[in-house]
């Protein structure tokens, strides 16, 4: 029997359908097969749209960051009908481009953002049947490992950086958002090793990456940092990294202290990586981020950020309640949303009349439509095999 925080390896990216009985309930009301209907025809026009905007060589929007690409190819191999299976010409075309991002170090990058572009880079080629990719996924998951902070005295926790992943290269400050693209990546990936007997091969300091996560959430008793909000509209919820939150802070007067307030997108971020570092749903740091997510629970903007990141929360948003087991989201004034109906209406409502999705906010580089698009389409994929 499956764990309630426990899925198999591809369920949680919708790539392997089979494998997402473990957060189906065995009973349930009975599928609305027209509601499905609906999403699936969305997701066909997203994807017919992506695969319009696929360059000649497999990669999309950019060769700079293979990280937009995998989103892509991700996208196409969770279609839950099998309209791309097999693998179809112009896919293989794109794990052509992927391989050739591997660099001598086990990354799949071209020059920036290395440990994020080669956690999505795993997760897609981790998302391809078979197992032919095996060899450079077990280099990249070595390589995202090496790349776990641990400043100051080593072996001992004396940082607040300790623990996490940043994003690598230049910028190697370590971020809650880093630190879950990098721990899916790695759980997803597990089995490399485990499945090779390879026992010996160097692993993630787990709970090292938990103290990080502790210390990004707004939770006093869990999180001493003086920039720790004590709000009870922040209690639970995450900021970006120690010391800095995209929402900003709230300064007191008196004291000059600054709180950082929590938010949407890296709140999911935040409770993705707690399922992926095993911690179970009545642990205090879950029920604290679970019932600030409850609490500030919309579909218009991205709590604390407006518009700023909508289609990354809401792929989060999905991901996260699924991994979670939650079919059914109870607020605080008592009214029940199936937010899966809820999610996938807002996601129709926002698809463009070509099939893509836009953000006019640019930041998080949400207002390129192939990112929006795929972030969209991994959205729907998991909320139809939900239904």
């Amino acid at each position: 029997m499956c764990r309630r925080f426990e899925w198999s390896r591809i369920a949680l990216v919708a790539s392997v359908a089979a494998n997402l009985v473990c957060v189906i309930p065995s009973v349930r009301a009975e599928v609305d097969v027209s509601f499905r209907n609906e999403v699936q025809r969305s997701i066909d026009r997203g994807l017919t749209w992506l695969a319009s905007q696929q360059n000649s060589n497999g990669w999309w929007s950019t060769t700079d960051h293979p990280a937009v690409t995998a989103l892509a190819v991700t996208a196409f191999h969770g279609e839950p009908s099998g309209r791309y299976q097999p693998t179809p010409v112009f896919l293989r075309k794109s794990y052509g481009f992927l391989l050739g991002c591997e660099k001598p170090d086990g990354g799949i990058y071209q020059r920036d953002l290395p440990s994020y572009n080669t956690s999505l880079a795993m997760m897609a080629l981790l998302s391809a049947p078979g197992s032919e990719f095996n060899p450079l996924l077990k280099r990249a998951r070595a390589y995202l490992i090496g790349l776990q902070q641990d400043r100051g005295v080593v072996g001992k926790r004396d940082t607040p950086f300790d623990g996490g992943i940043g994003y690598g290269g230049v910028q190697k400050d370590p971020d809650v958002n880093n630190t879950y693209t990098a721990l899916q990546a790695l759980y997803f990936s597990r089995h490399l090793t485990r499945d090779q007997g390879q026992t010996s091969a160097r692993d993630l300091n787990w709970d090292a990456a938990i103290q990080f996560l502790q210390t990004c959430q707004n939770l006093p008793e869990r999180n001493s940092e003086p920039w720790v909000s004590v709000e009870a509209r922040d209690r639970g919820g995450f900021i970006y990294q120690p010391g800095r939150s995209m929402a900003g802070g709230e300064t007191n007067g008196t004291t000059g202290r600054v709180a950082l307030r929590s938010y949407g997108s890296i709140s999911y971020a935040g409770l993705l990586s707690y399922i992926y570092a095993d911690l179970k749903p009545g642990d205090p740091r879950v029920v604290a981020v679970m019932d600030w997510l409850k609490a500030n629970y919309t579909l218009r903007e991205n709590p604390g950020m407006e518009s700023a990141g909508l289609y990354y929360y809401l792929h989060l948003l999905t991901k996260g309640l699924s991994a979670a087991g939650v079919n059914e989201l109870e607020l605080k004034e008592g009214r029940r949303v199936a937010w899966r109906k809820e999610v996938a209406l807002r996601l129709m409502e926002l698809q463009q009349r070509d099939g893509s999705w836009v953000n006019a906010n640019p930041r998080w580089w949400e207002k390129d439509p192939v990112l929006a698009s795929a972030y969209s389409v991994l959205a729907l994929e998991t909320i139809w095999r939900g239904l």
